[in-house]
C-alpha cells in the first residue's frame, strides 16, 4: 500500500487538532453516528482543560487507497523536545496558520525545525471565515518568514489551500466550493513524497525510536518509523544507544500500527510505516532498535538544551501527608526519572542531602503540567522559585534570551515597553501596527526577566494582551534583575484563620486565604503593601467585654482572598520561599518556618 507520512505543524490555538479532527471523520475513521469526543487527539485531562496540544500524537486515514499517517504535534516550545523528534520521521509538513494573525512565535521555532530537515511544506490558511482574517497578508507572511529561515528554493515554491478547520473545508482558491477537505487530500498525495526507506525493504531491519509509551497491558511502547526491512511479532532484535552501545537483545512481543483513532496489532511492520514495538525493558527514546547484525546507530536529532532548573523536594510542612498518598522521597525520585526517561527535554539530578531533585526543562509551562500532572497522582511536593540555567562560553557567562511577541491595544504599548525594556532588561526588537486598533511589538528578554512577568502583563493590558515567548539564543549576563518589590505576610501562629484576625489585617495587604482555613507557623498568608516581611497572628479572636454598642459588633465582611495558579505561585515565590504542592491545595511558605532559623539564614547571606 502507498504510504504518506506528515506532520501538522502549527502555532498555539491555531486549530491543528480541529482540523485532525475533520480530517478523520471525511476519511471515514470513524462511523456517522460514532460519539467522539472534541478535539479526539488531545488525549489527557490537562490538555483537555488548558486546550493546549502538549504529547505528540499519530494516527492514520485512507485516502483513495492511501494510507496518510498524520502526527499531530505541540505548538508550544516549552514542548519542543517532542517536536524536534517527531519531524525526524515524517516526509513532509502541513504548516496551519491563522489568517487573522499570521504566523507567530511558535510557528517560527516548529518551521525552522521543518526546514533544517529538509522537508517540503504545504501551508494551510485556517479560519479564512473569521471577519478579521487577511489571508493574502498571511500568505506573504509565511514567504517571508520562509526566506527568513533560510528556506531553499524548491522549499518556497510551497502550494497553499484556504481552509476552516471548524467548517471542515479546504480550497485551493479563496471562492472555492467550500464543501469538504479532499483538496487538501489530494494535495498531500501530490506533494509529500512517499517514504524513501520504501526502497529499503529488503535490507536488515532498522527504527529511531521517538516517543515512549506504556500500555496497561502490553507494557512499554516504542514507537517510530521503520527505516530499513521488515519485522514481524516474535523476532528477536536488539537496541542500540546513540553512541552504539549495545543496550538489550529481546523479542518482540506485538507490533502496533495507527488506524484510524486506535492502534491496532499488525503482522508484519515494513520500511516506511510509523509503528509501536513492545517487549523490551530498557530501550527508551532516541534508541536505535535493529536485527542483531547491525552495530551503528541511526544519527538521532541533538536536542535544545534546558533553559530553567526548579527544586523538588518533599513536603516538610506542619500539615505534610493529609491530602496526598506519594510522600517519599524515593517515590518521587522514581516518577521523575520516569518522566525523564520519556521525555527529552527533562534533565532530573540528585541534590547532596537526597531529599530534593533538581528538575531542569524548557520553560515554567512545562514544568507547570509536570508539577500539575504528580499532583493528580496523589503526590504532596514543595517547589523553589525557578531559576534560569547559566554557561560559560570562553570564560565569559551567558544567559538564556527568548524572543517575546506582543499583540496588545494600543492604550497599553507603553506600560508593556516601558516593563520589559526597563526593569527586565529587555531590547526592543520591532513595534508595528498589527491593524483593528492593535499593535505588535517584538523583543528580546532575558528569560530572568520573564519568570512571573504573566500575571503583571494581564493586568497591565487589562486581560486583552496576547504574549508569546520562544528561546532565541544566549547572550553575555545582562546584570541583576530585579525582583519582586512587595514583602509577605507570614504566620506566626499554628492553627485555624479567624475572620476577625484577617479583618484587622486587610488594611496591611492583599490577603491569600480566607477565614477558617488551616494554617501554619512561616506560611505566607498574604502580600504585604511595604517592601519588608510582616509577622502576623491570624488567630487573634475579638476580645469579648459585657459591654454592647450599637454598631461596634457589625458582621464582619471579608475581601475575597487572591488564590493563585500553580504557575502564578512558582512565579511569584522569592529565593527564601517554597511552594506547597498537595492534591487539594496550594500554599505558599517560607523555606524556614522558625523565625528564628530565618533571621540565622539572612545574616549568613
Amino acid at each position: 500500500m502507498d504510504i504518506r507520512n506528515i506532520a501538522i505543524i502549527a502555532h498555539v490555538d491555531h486549530g491543528k487538532t480541529t482540523l485532525v479532527d475533520k480530517l478523520l471523520q471525511q476519511s471515514g475513521s470513524f462511523r456517522e453516528n460514532q460519539a467522539v469526543a472534541e478535539r479526539v487527539m488531545d488525549s489527557n485531562d490537562i490538555e483537555r482543560e488548558r486546550g493546549i496540544t502538549i504529547l505528540a500524537k499519530a494516527t492514520s486515514v485512507e485516502w483513495k487507497g492511501t494510507r496518510i499517517n498524520i502526527v499531530d504535534t505541540p505548538g508550544h516550545a516549552d514542548f519542543g523536545g517532542e517536536v524536534e523528534r517527531i519531524l525526524s520521521m515524517v516526509d513532509g509538513v502541513c504548516l496551519l496558520v491563522d489568517a487573522a494573525e499570521g504566523p507567530m512565535p511558535q510557528t517560527k521555532f516548529v518551521t525552522s525545525k521543518a526546514l533544517a530537515l529538509g522537508l517540503k511544506p504545504i501551508v494551510v490558511l485556517n479560519k479564512v471565515d473569521k471577519p478579521a482574517a487577511e489571508p493574502d497578508d498571511a500568505l506573504n507572511d509565511v514567504f517571508d518568514l520562509f526566506a527568513n529561515l533560510g528556506a531553499n528554493d524548491e522549499q518556497l515554491d510551497f502550494p497553499h489551500v484556504y481552509a476552516s478547520g471548524i467548517g471542515g473545508w479546504a480550497d485551493l482558491t479563496l471562492d472555492g466550493p467550500r464543501k469538504d477537505l479532499s483538496a487538501l487530500f489530494d494535495l498531500i498525495v501530490q506533494h509529500v513524497s512517499p517514504p524513501k526507506q520504501m526502497a529499503r525493504v529488503n535490507e536488515p531491519f532498522q527504527m529511531l525510536a521517538t516517543t515512549l509509551g506504556a500500555d496497561p497491558f502490553i507494557g512499554r511502547l516504542l514507537t517510530g518509523r521503520v527505516e530499513a526491512g521488515r519485522a514481524k511479532a516474535g523476532d528477536t532484535v536488539k537496541v542500540l544507544s546513540r553512541d552504539g552501545d549495545r543496550i538489550e537483545q529481546f523479542r518482540i512481543s506485538k507490533i502496533m500500527a495507527f488506524r484510524g483513532l486506535t492502534q491496532t496489532a499488525i503482522d508484519v511492520a515494513e520500511a516506511g510505516d510509523i509503528v509501536s514495538i513492545a517487549g523490551m525493558t530498557k530501550g527508551t527514546v532516541a534508541d536505535t532498535i535493529c536485527a542483531p547484525e547491525i552495530d551503528t546507530p541511526i544519527p538521532s536529532q541533538p536536542i535544545d538544551p534546558p533553559t530553567i532548573s526548579v527544586t523538588f523536594g518533599i513536603n516538610d510542612s506542619p500539615l505534610a501527608g493529609r491530602d496526598g498518598s506519594k510522600v517519599q522521597s524515593r517515590v518521587i525520585r522514581e516518577r521523575l526519572m520516569k518522566e525523564a526517561e520519556s521525555n527529552v527535554a527533562i534533565k532530573v539530578e540528585d541534590t547532596p542531602g537526597g531529599d530534593a531533585f533538581v528538575v531542569s526543562g524548557r520553560g515554567e509551562l512545562q514544568m507547570g503540567v509536570l508539577i500539575e500532572n504528580m499532583r493528580r497522582e496523589g503526590f504532596e511536593l514543595s517547589i523553589s522559585r525557578p531559576r534560569v540555567i547559566y554557561r560559560d562560553e570562553d570564560g565569559q557567562r551567558m544567559e538564556p534570551v527568548e524572543e517575546v511577541i506582543i499583540d496588545v491595544d494600543d492604550d497599553y504599548t507603553g506600560a508593556v515597553i516601558d516593563k520589559l525594556t526597563g526593569a527586565r532588561k529587555g531590547d526592543l526588537v520591532e513595534m508595528r501596527p498589527a491593524g483593528h486598533g492593535k499593535t505588535r511589538i517584538i523583543a528580546h528578554v532575558p528569560s530572568r526577566g520573564l519568570i512571573g512577568y504573566q500575571g503583571e502583563f494581564m493586568t497591565d493590558t487589562r486581560g486583552n494582551g496576547v504574549l508569546n515567548r520562544i528561546f532565541h539564543g544566549w547572550v553575555p549576563y545582562k546584570g541583576p534583575i530585579q525582583g519582586r518589590r512587595q514583602g509577605v505576610l507570614i504566620s506566626m501562629e499554628n492553627g485555624v484563620s479567624v475572620a476577625y484576625a484577617l479583618w484587622n489585617l486587610e488594611e496591611r495587604g492583599k490577603l491569600f486565604i480566607g477565614a477558617q482555613e488551616q494554617i501554619y507557623e512561616g506560611m505566607i498568608i498574604g502580600e504585604h503593601s511595604r517592601d519588608n516581611d510582616l509577622e502576623v497572628n491570624p488567630l487573634k479572636g475579638k476580645k469579648l467585654t459585657n459591654v454592647r454598642a450599637s454598631g461596634t459588633d457589625e458582621a464582619v465582611r471579608l475581601t475575597t482572598p487572591v488564590r493563585m495558579s500553580l504557575e502564578e505561585a512558582i512565579a511569584y515565590v522569592d529565593d527564601d520561599e517554597l511552594v506547597e504542592v498537595t492534591p487539594k491545595v496550594i500554599r505558599l511558605r517560607k523555606r524556614h518556618l522558625d523565625p528564628h532559623e530565618r533571621k540565622r539564614q539572612a545574616r549568613a547571606e
